[in-house]
């Protein structure tokens, strides 16, 4: 299975609605394929400017590393260095949030990531899942 373009709009549909409905600050939301290009992205009214780069290092990191980026800012903590080598090796494109969450097929293959930012992490990482689960599809699971 690939990540399909309706799959991508309903994610950020999803996800802007979950935003809205828990009065999140203004988010933007960029979901990418297996291959870390973009599908689908959305900037809210009044979202900050660095808000899709912040995003998309969130997908990157999510589907490059192969886990939600709640999981690898918990493993950065723990491992400081290999991370900083990490982020470096792959030119600062990757972020150690919340909010960075691996898209799965039925076989719990990856088949892309959503990177959200403009609130907390916590909060960017809840409106991932409501997107994901809107589009009808899985999401990663912490090893």
């Amino acid at each position: 299975m690939t990540l399909s373009l309706a799959h991508a709009q309903a994610i950020v549909a999803g996800a802007l609605a979950e935003a809205r409905a828990c009065a999140a600050k203004p988010l933007a939301v960029v979901v990418l394929d297996a291959g870390a290009h973009p599908i689908a992205f959305a900037r809210e009214d009044g979202a900050s400017l660095y808000r899709f780069d912040i995003a998309r290092a969130k997908a990157q990191g999510a589907v490059g590393m192969d886990a939600d980026t709640a999981t690898l800012a918990e493993r950065a903590r723990g491992n400081p260095v290999f991370f900083q080598s990490v982020s470096a090796a792959v030119g600062g494109r990757i972020a150690f949030s919340p909010g960075g969450v691996v898209i799965r097929d039925g076989q719990g293959i990856a088949i892309g990531a959503v990177g959200i930012s403009g609130d907390t992490g916590e909060c960017d990482a809840a409106c991932a899942l409501a997107g994901i689960r809107a589009a009808g599809l899985a999401r990663e699971i912490a090893a």
